[in-house]
């Protein structure tokens, strides 16, 4: 009776987002634990059986950073960037567009839906440059997204799983952060949402107490302040960058918690942050 009930509640929301576009980013808790996989694998295709068209951009971060130290290679950030020399960046990709993308896509297989897993260089999905200003390799701005691609597998009944490691017009291959890929995808597709999963329970006051809802002005004033810090400010940038970009809304939810993304998306209170562009 439970389950009927929840379901009767998401009917309007199922009927309200039916058709439109939902750009996630995956990554943290939500990518580690296993039983979180699994619960958001088939959140996706619930998504998607629903008639919303969820499109999975994924981050590998401690994937990435496990492996580097088995290598033996040494690693540095700078501003919350990986700072990617060569033999980084060869890591980089092989963890991101090979073990961790096609783990996603086998996740959402064995849940019941069909995906298809590519990086930014396949198709030229997404075009980037060397960031500037800073000494940090191999790490790229996006200049350019694809949509096409993504609309087309969307339309044919797959679930996009894109892993953030980017073409450039150089001929180079550029690592790119995953909530500022997930971002520009968004924008690219004028999607309804851009939906980031994180490891707290979203935007936090001074008094350390979760925000629900923020307004693109208060998003701003909030990223200036000092109540937040850290990894959140470029968070609350990207979302902002979104929504300037044409996306209708943010949310920054916490993917520790079960079936975090029908939560925040199918009940009247969620469970982290939105940042409205409206």
């Amino acid at each position: 009776m439970e389950k009927v009930q929840v379901l009767l509640e998401a009917l309007p929301y199922i009927e309200k987002f039916s058709g439109c576009t939902f750009v996630v980013k995956y990554g943290g808790a939500a990518m580690e634990e296993e039983e979180l996989k699994k619960e958001f694998a088939k959140d996706v295709v619930l998504l998607k059986y629903v008639g919303i068209n969820p499109v999975i951009v994924h981050g590998g971060g401690p994937r990435i950073e496990r492996m580097l130290t088995k290598l033996s290679i040494p690693t540095r950030f700078v501003d919350g960037l990986r700072v990617t020399d060569a033999e980084t960046l060869e890591v980089v990709e092989m963890v991101l567009s090979g073990s961790i993308n096609k783990e996603i896509v086998q996740a959402i297989h064995n849940a019941g839906g069909q995906a298809i897993g590519l990086s930014g260089k396949d198709g030229r999905l997404i075009t980037a440059e060397k960031v500037k200003g800073k000494d940090i390799g191999f790490v790229g701005e996006v200049t350019e997204v694809n949509g096409k691609i993504i609309r087309d597998m969307a339309e044919d009944g797959y679930i996009p799983v894109i892993a953030p490691v980017a073409a450039g017009a150089d001929g180079c291959t550029y690592n790119v952060n995953a909530d500022t890929a997930a971002g520009h995808v968004a924008k690219a597709l004028r999607a309804e949402k851009l939906i980031l999963l994180t490891d707290v329970p979203g935007v936090l006051d001074a008094s350390l107490k979760p925000i629900s809802t923020l307004d693109m002005e208060q998003a701003r004033k909030l990223a200036a302040s000092d109540a937040v810090r850290g990894g959140m400010i470029p968070k609350i940038n990207c979302c902002l960058d979104a929504l300037e970009g044409g996306v209708r809304k943010a949310h920054i939810i916490d993917g520790r918690v079960a079936h975090a993304l029908l939560l925040e998306v199918f009940t009247d209170l969620g469970i982290g942050t939105q940042i409205s562009g409206e």
